[in-house]
């Protein structure tokens, strides 16, 4: 095959790919960073979140407590609203033009990056509510009849139950952020997309650049999806909680 003179699509494949391969690897060295950075503390975000929105607040607490909570509650209930009805690349053009426009200078990488991460917080934190409401409350009951803390009971027999549950959603929004950063170009993210761009711009065949890239988001998120699956099938098989009797033996005098 002669890469001087592609003449074919295929040809023109493999010489964009031969020619841009550093930039190919850059763009996708920035779009595995943004979507690994931006999920990961995008989970934290939507777990506090979910932890918060599940808090009941009860009558026979102070005044002051029950004012706060409400606050905070609906503040996270306008929060997951926002960024749950509105679409990434408009919240990445608000954020980054907005703080540049306040006078904040931000990297357009980490604009992407607190794009996805409070994308991802909004919606985990509805899929981390659910999760918490699928426990059984016979178990939290339970826990609580042994003397523990409502705040203990949830990280120690809540939370890794809901944690086994919202697994496949946690892969699902990771996955899905890996393809959605392809839209932070608009704010000049370096990342696959924008390098496509670029690479077909010289010769004009964007149709051949964007097919190269569209290979390396098939080949990356096949790979990833099957070694979630395998993660996924071991945590199946660990205790989801420690056990009561565990408990009442290590923290109760019998």
């Amino acid at each position: 095959m002669n890469f001087t003179d592609p003449s074919n699509i295929l040809e023109w494949i493999v010489y964009l790919a031969n020619e841009y391969k550093l930039m190919f690897l850059e763009g996708l060295w920035t779009t595995l960073y943004i979507a690994v950075i931006g999920t990961f503390f995008g989970f934290i975000l939507g777990y506090l979140v979910g932890m918060v929105q599940d808090i009941k607040i009860n009558k026979q607490d102070n005044i002051v407590k029950r004012i706060v909570m409400r606050a905070v509650k609906i503040v996270c209930v306008v929060y997951v609203e926002i960024f749950r009805g509105t679409p990434m690349i408009v919240q990445g053009m608000i954020v980054y033009y907005g703080m540049l426009q306040a006078d904040i200078k931000i990297s357009p990488a980490f604009a992407g990056i607190l794009v996805v991460v409070l994308n991802t917080g909004a919606y985990m934190a509805e899929t981390v509510r659910g999760g918490i409401n699928s426990v059984d409350k016979g178990q939290k009951e339970g826990a609580w009849s042994l003397g523990m803390s409502p705040m203990l009971t949830m990280f120690r027999v809540v939370l890794p139950q809901a944690f086994k549950n919202v697994v496949p959603e946690m892969v699902n929004t990771f996955l899905t952020n890996l393809k959605m950063t392809s839209v932070l170009n608009v704010i000049g993210v370096s990342e696959l997309f924008l390098v496509a761009k670029t690479a077909g711009g010289t010769y004009y065949k964007y149709f051949e650049s964007y097919l190269v890239i569209a290979i390396i988001y098939f080949v990356i998120c096949f790979v990833l999806n099957r070694l979630f699956l395998l993660l996924e099938k071991r945590l199946a098989k660990k205790k989801a909680y420690t056990l009561a009797v565990e408990y009442m033996e290590d923290n109760v005098d019998i």
